[in-house]
Parts: structure tokens; C-alpha cells; sequence
């Protein structure tokens, strides 16, 4: 079994950078692509990035132009480095992976972490 560990989260005044980091470990494995979402107090959980083992990344409308994501393959661990952070940027992050499975591909979930941007 693989576990996903984010970290970084915390509080930050609005215009102000956070990085956050999801480390994988546990049984080897391969993971496809790794995910970072959002969920908002009352909103449904939003995809927010992506970067695959080719390191091609997309992101949300929201965020494009402000936030990075990237991976340290040897560290197993994905960043996500969020700038010109906004109060709606307020949410619980959580990083999700895909991971390889010959029967079927699975997806494993953080518990997440907070990230609160005041204006």
C-alpha cells in the first residue's frame, strides 16, 4: 500500500506564497499522475492541478498563472507552489495519486491540508 502525506499548509495574508508538498511512500509503486485538489467550507472538492510521469501539467482556470506544480521523483513528492494567493484560495488541499495496478489502476487519497488566505 502506498500513503500520500501533504504538507505546507497554513495561513497566509492574501498576495502571499505557500508551497505545499504530497510525499509518497510505502510499498513501490507506480504512480500515473498525481492530483492536487480543493475543497472549500460548503463547496464540492475541485481539481486544481496535475502533472504525469512526462511531467506535462494542466491546471484549473482559477489558478493558471499562479500556482506551479512539480515532483522530485527521487524525494517521491509533488509540490505544489501557490502564489498571488487569494481569500477564495481558502480551502483544505489534498493530493490524490494513480497509481499502476495490473488488474486495475487505483486512485489513493491524503487526509490533506489546510491552506487559509485572509484579506
Amino acid at each position: 500500500q502506498v500513503q500520500l502525506v501533504e504538507s505546507g499548509g497554513g495561513s497566509v495574508q492574501s498576495g502571499g506564497s505557500l508551497r505545499l508538498s504530497c510525499a509518497a511512500s510505502g510499498s513501490v509503486v507506480v504512480i500515473y499522475k498525481t492530483s492536487w485538489y480543493r475543497q472549500a467550507p460548503g463547496k464540492e472538492r475541485e481539481l486544481v492541478a496535475t502533472i504525469n510521469t512526462d511531467d506535462m501539467t494542466t491546471f484549473s482556470g482559477s489558478v493558471k498563472g499562479r500556482f506551479a506544480i512539480s515532483r522530485d521523483s527521487a524525494k517521491s513528492t509533488v509540490y505544489l507552489q501557490m502564489n498571488n494567493l487569494k481569500p477564495e484560495d481558502t480551502a483544505v488541499y489534498y493530493c490524490k495519486a494513480l497509481v499502476a495496478n495490473p488488474n486495475r489502476n487505483y486512485d489513493v487519497w491524503g487526509r490533506g491540508t489546510l491552506v487559509t488566505v485572509s484579506s
